[in-house]
């Protein structure tokens, strides 16, 4: 060859951790540099048809919570989990959150009011699927969850098992609601549309509060017949003059 460079190799084991940045140029160090951000979220679906799962009502964006946080009711009474797959569940509230909800805190308030394990709960496996995915500035966004009307089961496996089953940062933002009169000491009258399903079974709840246990203190719904009044006047004379043996 017309010319010869000096030429050196430095080989790096991989394990060592070494940064091999401190071996470059300012200028070579400057174009290496890597720019971390949290990637900005999908487009919603274009081409997506959610249109009979707009028409259940079971996801809506509504008012806001005495802390200005913006509400995504869910009404678990209102979503058919057989005939939903989680992967059109997870597009649909996706898209909900992108569109709707796409600056700001929010929170959630799950009515939880007569679900049925069969017929309305997705599984828990989903639910902790679909909230992983979600970006990072969306889960610091979500401020607080209120489950309204838990139930003795509800309680029992979030207890037990809640921590293993979903993310510590959602672990700590559900809130019990017990009755409509606590909600409404974080969500003001007219923010959230309360279903007339779930104002019934909350005043079955006030009149017999066992039944938040598992417990149905009047299975055959005594106390709802009317009392049978009538005089037994005429017989009194009679038994009052029958000698007793």
């Amino acid at each position: 060859m017309g010319s010869s460079e000096d030429m050196s190799v430095v080989i790096l084991a991989s394990d060592l951790g070494i940064d091999a940045r401190s071996l470059l140029s300012p200028e070579e160090r400057d174009e290496a540099a890597e720019v971390w951000h949290d990637c900005p979220p999908p487009p919603p679906l274009a081409d997506a048809d959610f249109s009979d799962l707009e028409a259940l009502q079971a996801f809506r964006v509504e008012g806001s919570d005495r802390s200005g946080n913006r509400i995504f009711r869910i009404v678990g009474k209102y979503f058919p989990a057989p005939v939903i797959s989680g992967e059109r569940l997870k597009n649909y509230v996706f898209q909900k959150i992108y569109t709707e909800l796409e600056e700001g805190p929010f929170c959630v308030v799950y009515f939880h009011t007569t679900v049925q394990k069969e017929d309305n709960n997705p599984g828990m496996s989903v639910l902790r699927w679909i909230y992983e995915e979600l970006p990072s500035h969306y889960k610091e966004r979500l401020q607080v969850v209120y489950f309204v009307h838990p139930g003795i089961r509800s309680r029992l496996v979030f207890a037990t098992l809640g921590r293993f089953l979903l993310s510590g940062g959602l672990y700590w933002k559900i809130k019990y609601i017990s009755r409509l009169q606590y909600l409404s000491e974080d969500i003001k009258k007219g923010q959230v549309e309360i279903p007339e399903f779930v104002q019934i079974h909350d005043d079955i709840l006030e009149n017999r509060p066992l039944t938040d246990y598992g417990i149905e203190p009047d299975p055959l719904h005594l106390t709802e017949v009317p009392a049978m009044e009538f005089s037994m006047g005429r017989y009194e004379e009679k038994w009052s003059s029958r000698a007793y043996m």
